[in-house]
């Protein structure tokens, strides 16, 4: 289908804002764009408890945001992992998603501001994400939450982090993941698929932005292609926690995100794939200004609360 008319305002208001595009920018500015982009993603949902914090790291200690929908106790929990190319966005430009995940599922949200590109090249973000997802599991009874029922999402950048935590919790000897919410995943940065040529300009991810965010996270050419960079390259994916992958249909990382569902599937990994008709890159992000932002939303917390067996909303 063409694409949404709501997407499609959304980028007239862009282009004409101006402004040069990301990949020319000085990477501070690049990063305050992304914060003017808070208030598309919606109201800033309450919710029964944010506790801000640090958590060990390989390096620095992690700071974490806990998002709790409720004060009971033994809660299930998702490790959220925010987008942003690896270069860009932070714990406050995904705040309204994840209180609107918190909400909507049940679980507590523990969104993890790992290290950035430049200034920290890969694998600083994987290492991270591994570190606070090993200590959210060791630690759950302290922090209140169950260490069973553990799952790890996020978008784009945030969404290969989720796909590469569960493929280093496999190699390391764990912690164990229940699931992982992998909502347009960047997978492969050798991509040359089909959605990368026919979405990768005027759509608002492109595929100069897309070399620019590579060369910030992967100096090192040869690591393109490591499998916690590109998960695609994994050689074995069996024995991975079910998966629900969101894609875009007008999303250069489309096909991307789908041909990875297809290897876990093959794999013999439970998956759902959902592609969204007429959506761009980051409509996850846009659920104040996109209904379908809202409806990716409300769909990947049902099916988180099934998968982690929560009560139904009342």
């Amino acid at each position: 289908m063409p694409l949404h008319s709501q997407c499609k305002a959304f980028l007239d208001s862009l282009a004409a804002a101006g402004g040069p595009p990301i990949e020319q920018l000085p990477v501070p500015d690049a990063r305050t764009v992304a914060l003017a982009m808070i208030e598309a993603g919606g109201p800033e949902e309450p919710v029964a408890n944010v506790e801000n914090r640090t958590v060990p790291g390989p390096a620095r200690p992690i700071p974490i945001r806990i998002y709790r929908p409720s004060m009971e106790a033994s809660l299930p929990a998702l490790l959220f992992f925010h987008g942003g190319g690896f270069v860009i966005c932070n714990l406050d430009t995904h705040d309204r998603q994840c209180r609107a995940l918190a909400n909507a599922s049940g679980c507590a949200v523990v969104s993890v501001d790992y290290r950035l590109a430049p200034e920290h090249a890969f694998p600083a973000a994987p290492e991270d994400a591994y570190a606070a997802t090993r200590f959210v599991s060791e630690h759950a009874a302290e922090l209140g939450l169950d260490a069973s029922r553990l799952a790890v999402g996020g978008d784009s950048a945030g969404g290969n982090l989720a796909a590469v935590v569960p493929l280093m919790a496999k190699e390391r000897g764990g912690p164990a993941v229940a699931f992982q919410v992998l909502i347009y995943p960047t997978i492969d940065w050798d991509d040359q698929s089909p959605s990368m040529h026919e979405y990768g300009e005027d759509h608002f991810l492109t595929r100069g932005a897309m070399q620019w965010f590579r060369e910030q996270y992967l100096p090192r050419t040869d690591d393109a292609r490591h499998p916690w960079a590109s998960p695609i390259h994994a050689e074995d994916l069996a024995g991975l926690p079910p998966a629900l992958v969101i894609t875009a249909e007008c999303d250069p990382l489309r096909d991307q995100g789908e041909a990875y569902a297809g290897r876990l599937q093959a794999a013999g990994v439970p998956i759902e794939l959902k592609r969204y008709e007429g959506m761009i890159h980051p409509f996850f992000s846009l659920a104040g200004i996109v209904d379908g932002g809202r409806e990716a939303i409300e769909h990947a917390a049902r099916t988180l609360r099934g998968a982690l067996r929560q009560p139904a909303v009342t």
